[in-house]
């Protein structure tokens, strides 16, 4: 189906500065433009100019103002005490003395035709959670999503994305994983194919134009203020935004003042149960499969064993089976050490296995290896938790006792199996050290979505 969604153009596009400024606080001696244009923007009163820390000593970027976090030094740059953020100071030294610049004069954005292009159907009960999100955005009430993994959560949000862009709206989605974002990405841009859509995420390559969609991981939205006129919280229950309050308070500073929140989980917290009262709950997957229910099986003293260079011997049988049928498989381990350790054992059993971690630059393209069928399996940690859909994948948790793998982490780590329509089954193994109580916790959990999705 294409759709285009037309409404009013504005004659004069924006200038590249004003598209690159309006909603957005920045370190001015980071601006991307000549010096003397941004002097010259901010002289004629188009640009106005925030001191980095204020007299409260709370970081104008990131809003923290903790005394273990607001620091004081001797600042070369101005010759005197300063006080700078250590809590985003990976993004940019922002002082006492730096400056953060923002879009002062917003002219009317550019309402620009959109095409909506997508051929897929919702289910009844995507449809009813589509219908009762867009009730809830045109009302600016904020809204929670809550529905298992393979639910459909994506699609049930395109004609509420569709209807935004129809009225000139500028929406974010932002999710706490750069994982989540890189996937998200290509699905939102190939739904609105003529929409200025930007992808922003740590060590992101430069975008221009004015976005009317911005995908963002919520650490980037330090950097957005008073910007959108709804943003979706995907995944929010995700470490680091479900740990951190400053994430939180990134997106409430990054919507304007009246704009509503969408908050999407599969898991959500209790807190988030309890506060949102427009909710939309969807326990049945969107091809009507059940979810996979996690088996259990002893791995004794697996650590030891590891430790002796070898593999224990049920974990090697499971992953011998999934070589033998080539089916794709993720191998979860509770922490990098142990995948480090383990994953020269893993390659002499197939050298196409590979290793995932946080810290790997290439982890994007090994997921793509694995959708692709050019490597047989990945050892991860819990960063490929969610955000992640391969088909006929296979997923195992080797000590799903410990403490890493709480019940949310379990249920997400068994929602990447059975997704696809064309292999809604799959095996999910919480090898353990002994059942614990997340364990149970999350296979009731799974077993009650079952329950429910098929009344």
């Amino acid at each position: 189906m294409k759709k285009r969604i037309r409404n009013h153009e504005r004659k004069m596009p924006l200038t590249e500065l004003e598209q690159f400024l309006t909603g957005r606080i920045w370190l001015r001696e980071f601006m991307p433009f000549a010096q003397e244009e941004v002097d010259s923007a901010i002289a004629a009163g188009k640009i106005g100019v925030k001191k980095g820390i204020t007299e409260n000593k709370e970081c104008t970027r990131c809003l923290e103002r903790s005394p273990q976090k607001i620091i004081s030094f001797n600042c070369a740059k101005c010759q005197s005490v300063c006080y700078y953020c250590r809590h985003c100071l990976k993004m940019g030294r922002v002082s006492s003395c730096t400056e953060l610049i923002y879009w002062a004069d917003p002219s009317p954005k550019p309402k620009t035709p959109h095409s909506f292009i997508w051929n897929g159907l919702l289910t009844n009960a995507q449809q009813r959670a589509s219908d009762e999100v867009l009730e809830s955005l045109s009302c600016n009430q904020s809204h929670l999503v809550y529905a298992v993994c393979g639910a459909g959560k994506t699609e049930l949000l395109f004609p509420p994305l569709a209807k935004a862009l129809e009225k000139g709206q500028r929406i974010c989605i932002a999710a706490p994983r750069t994982d989540v974002v890189l996937e998200l990405s290509p699905r939102i841009k190939a739904v609105f194919p003529d929409s200025v859509i930007h992808t922003l995420y740590g060590g992101s390559p430069a975008e221009t134009g004015f976005a009317q969609i911005v995908i963002a991981t919520t650490h980037q939205l330090y950097r957005f203020e008073n910007a959108f006129d709804a943003i979706i919280v995907d995944e929010a229950d995700a470490f680091p935004y479900s740990f951190d309050p400053s994430l939180e308070g990134a997106v409430i500073k990054a919507k304007k003042r009246e704009s509503p929140i969408v908050y999407v989980s599969a898991t959500p917290s209790d807190r988030l149960l309890k506060e949102i009262p427009n909710q939309s709950k969807i326990f049945g997957r969107f091809h009507g499969h059940p979810l996979p229910v996690p088996q259990f099986r002893p791995l004794w003293n697996y650590r030891k064993i590891f430790s002796k260079n070898k593999i224990p011997k049920s974990l090697t049988r499971w992953v011998n089976d999934r070589l033998a049928k080539k089916e794709p498989f993720l191998v979860f381990l509770p922490t990098v050490e142990l995948i480090e350790q383990a994953i020269p054992l893993f390659k002499k059993l197939d050298a196409r296995i590979e290793k995932v971690h946080a810290s790997d630059p290439e982890r994007k393209e090994k997921v793509l290896k694995l959708r692709e069928g050019k490597i047989s399996g990945v050892l991860t940690s819990t960063i490929l938790e969610r955000g992640i859909t391969i088909p006929n994948v296979q997923a195992a948790v080797v000590g799903a006792d410990e403490a890493v793998f709480d019940s949310a982490a379990l249920i997400q780590i068994a929602g990447r199996v059975g997704r696809s329509s064309d292999f809604p089954a799959g095996e999910i193994v919480f090898f353990h050290n002994g059942i614990v109580r997340q364990m149970d916790k999350a296979k009731r959990q799974i077993l009650f979505y079952n329950k429910e999705g098929f009344r």
